[in-house]
C-alpha cells in the first residue's frame, strides 16, 4: 500500500566547489563561516569549508543555497544522533 502525502526528497547540486543549491532542507541547526549542520529530509548533513555563507534560504520550501569554498559533505548514518565533537569528559559521561 502506498502512503498518501508528500514524498521525501533531497537533492544537492554543487558547482565548482563554490556554490551549493539543495532541496529537502528541514532545518539549519548551526552555521558559521567554516561549517554548516543541516537537517534534511534524508538525515543530518555537515558541510565544511571556508568563507561559507547563506545565499538563499527558504525553510518553508526546503531550499538552501550556500556560497564559499567547500571542503567536505558528510551525511550521518540514519538513526545516529548528531552531536558536536565532545571533549574527553563529554565522552566519559555519556
Amino acid at each position: 500500500m502506498i502512503e498518501q502525502g508528500k514524498a521525501k526528497g533531497h537533492d544537492l547540486q554543487m558547482q565548482n566547489r563554490r556554490q551549493i543549491h539543495m532541496t529537502g532542507v528541514q532545518n539549519v541547526e548551526s552555521f558559521d563561516s567554516e561549517q554548516f549542520i543541516l537537517q534534511t529530509e534524508l538525515g543530518h548533513l555537515t558541510i565544511k569549508g571556508q568563507n561559507l555563507h547563506i545565499k538563499n534560504l527558504s525553510l518553508e520550501n526546503g531550499l538552501l543555497s550556500i556560497d564559499g569554498l567547500v571542503h567536505s559533505l558528510v551525511y550521518l548514518e540514519p538513526g545516529s544522533h548528531h552531536s558536536k565533537n565532545k571533549g574527553m569528559l563529554g565522552k566519559l559521561f555519556k
